[in-house]
């Protein structure tokens, strides 16, 4: 639970005068339109996810300012030369209609942009022609609110499993304190946190959910042992 990882989607962008003045706030020479690749990708939005955990509206609002400036990277591999592209602009836009977290339904949607080169253009017309178009973004949050009885399981025990339903409400996690954000990353398949055990046939399904999860129940436990763990590292250097 200390690193979060969501899919995101890529869609072209149109370089305008406004968007040309954001992307040279970011530069150290004055870019032009034609030395350019634009392209918007919708992050995360606030919507109860596959993984029973949410980014509410307040959350995607503290995204929003963090992820400008942020790095686009490949495959999450944090190193100079992987680093393609940036983002220049982030805001969280309303689409209409309502999430099962009681909100109105919103996107957390970044404008990034690459210099043109002789070594990124492979990537450039992939992601034009629509082969590179997954991408995986990451984060840090300091919360993890059960919607049942409101425990932050980073910090306290919970007895609500995500998925399961008590008094016909469903239990996930709300996503809460972004701490930091560290990078978006084009990936062949999409990260999702808490993805699951592998099902067997010839297991019994209902005991097999249950077994699930328990397992993403001590999954969260785990890394929150391992969070204080490196903060009482950091601290005896200190």
């Amino acid at each position: 639970m200390s690193m979060i990882q969501k899919e995101a989607k890529i869609e072209k962008l149109l370089v305008d005068d406004l968007e040309l003045e954001a992307i040279n706030q970011n530069a150290m020479e004055t870019l032009t339109s034609e030395k350019l690749f634009v392209f918007k990708i919708a992050i995360c939005d606030n919507e109860v996810d596959r993984s029973y955990e949410v980014f509410p509206t307040v959350t995607l609002k503290e995204m929003a300012v963090l992820f400008v400036g942020t790095t686009i990277l490949k495959d999450h591999t944090r190193k100079t030369d992987n680093q393609v592209a940036r983002i220049y602009k982030c805001e969280v836009v309303e689409k209409g209609g309502d999430t099962r977290n009681g909100e109105k339904y919103a996107q957390l949607v970044a404008n990034c942009y690459m210099v043109k080169t002789e070594n990124n253009k492979d990537l450039i017309a992939e992601i034009q022609g629509g082969i590179k178009k997954e991408v995986s973004v990451s984060c840090n949050v300091s919360s993890a609110v059960c919607s049942i009885c409101g425990a932050d399981i980073k910090k306290d025990y919970c007895k609500h499993y995500p998925s399961e339903k008590y008094d016909g409400v469903d239990c996930y996690f709300k996503l809460m304190g972004v701490k930091d954000a560290y990078e978006v990353s084009f990936v062949a398949v999409p990260c999702q946190p808490s993805a699951g055990v592998v099902k067997s046939l010839q297991e019994n399904n209902e005991t097999k959910q249950k077994e699930e999860l328990i397992a993403n129940k001590i999954k969260a436990v785990g890394s929150f042992i391992l969070d204080e763990n490196t903060k009482f590292q950091e601290e005896k250097k200190l």
